[in-house]
């Protein structure tokens, strides 16, 4: 397999690492959209939301759990923050690894929503 997101699960990729357990691990963006952007992916390879099985929902309840983590350690929740999935080439979705992105630390624009 050649996900990205897999060789830094596995160490293969280095990454500048804000959290890790069993399930869910989160690094900075190499692109940040903002000056806190962090990517927050399950280990388990999913390529997208609808490419979840039945025994992988309770991932998502480990993610956002992360991200209130994240938000707090980065001190970014009691300002606001926001967390984006995107799903599939439409949507902007570049790595197929099921991520989140954590973004904050200012004042972000509106979204860009039709």
């Amino acid at each position: 397999m050649d996900c990205i997101f897999c060789k830094i699960i596995d160490g293969q990729v280095p990454s500048n690492k804000v959290y890790e357990d069993d399930k869910v691990m989160a690094f900075h963006d190499i692109q940040p959209q903002s000056a806190v952007h962090v990517l927050i992916i399950p280990k388990k390879h999913i390529p997208s939301v609808n490419d979840v099985q039945d025994g992988d929902w309770e991932l998502f309840a480990d993610i956002h759990s992360a991200a209130v983590h994240i938000a707090k350690e980065l001190g970014i929740a009691q300002s606001g923050y926001r967390l984006i999935n995107n799903c599939g080439k439409d949507s902007g979705q570049a790595v197929f690894h099921i991520h989140y992105h954590l973004m904050g630390g200012e004042q972000l624009g509106p979204l860009n929503i039709k």
